[in-house]
């Protein structure tokens, strides 16, 4: 099966609080457990030595079957209650979707 991954990189405003950037986070963390068409998720924070991140900090990895699971993520609800509570915290983000080879 093929997967098609979806890559959220993003940046927090560098006066967020650690309980504020836990918040956006737990908030990620949730939408598997909402959104079924979301097959597979996992993050992290950048530890790369070459510094090529551009301000990037925080990597969420998400997996889906189809373009059309994709699609029914980011209109479903979820994800939209979602990305309003982000918005405030988050500096810069950066989304990447590609077909995994």
């Amino acid at each position: 099966m093929k997967n098609l991954r979806h890559i959220v990189l993003l940046s927090f405003y560098d006066v967020c609080t650690p309980a504020e950037i836990k918040l956006v986070e737990d908030g990620l963390d949730a939408l598997p457990s909402k959104i079924p068409t979301i097959k597979g998720y996992e993050r992290g924070i950048n530890n790369s030595p070459e510094k090529v991140n551009n301000g990037l900090t925080h990597c969420y990895f998400l997996t889906f079957y189809s373009e059309k699971d994709r699609d029914e993520y980011l209109t479903d609800p979820a994800h939209l209650a979602f990305k309003s509570v982000m918005k405030p915290y988050v500096r810069d983000l950066l989304v990447v979707d590609y077909w995994a080879k």
